[in-house]
């Protein structure tokens, strides 16, 4: 099954922040990495528009370390896999993690994230 994975990055590591990044390193996985590119969002993209944007490339999943909880709705509408909490590192790292099925949280930013969803309105 062809997966498109987005990792936001700032100085070539995982951006701390969903939506505040440099660019966003994609890798088109096949079993393995067939590609690689990196994209810049477009002028005036916001971070609620992120999914859509993401979803109109193709993604199937996106690597994250912090996300404002409002946008994890908007992906699973999206139907959008999003791993969260994933320490920062590079995406050369995250990527062959993901690959092996070794991608991991930080239950602190978990517990964060979980304790503003259900101060959400949705």
């Amino acid at each position: 099954m062809k997966k498109r994975v987005a990792i936001p990055v700032t100085n070539e590591q995982l951006s701390e922040f969903f939506g505040e990044c440099n660019h966003y390193e994609i890798f088109g996985i096949d079993g393995k990495i067939v590609d690689r590119e990196r994209m810049s969002l477009p002028a005036g993209t916001t971070t609620s528009e992120l999914p859509g944007w993401l979803e109109e490339m193709g993604i199937t999943d996106v690597i994250t370390f912090r996300v404002n909880p409002k946008i994890i709705h908007l992906f699973a509408s999206k139907k959008v896999n999003l791993f969260v909490g994933v320490p920062v590192n590079s995406p050369e790292v995250l990527i062959e993690e993901y690959l092996q099925g070794k991608l991991e949280s930080d239950e602190k930013i978990i517990r964060e994230i979980t304790y503003s969803t259900k101060k959400i309105d949705v």
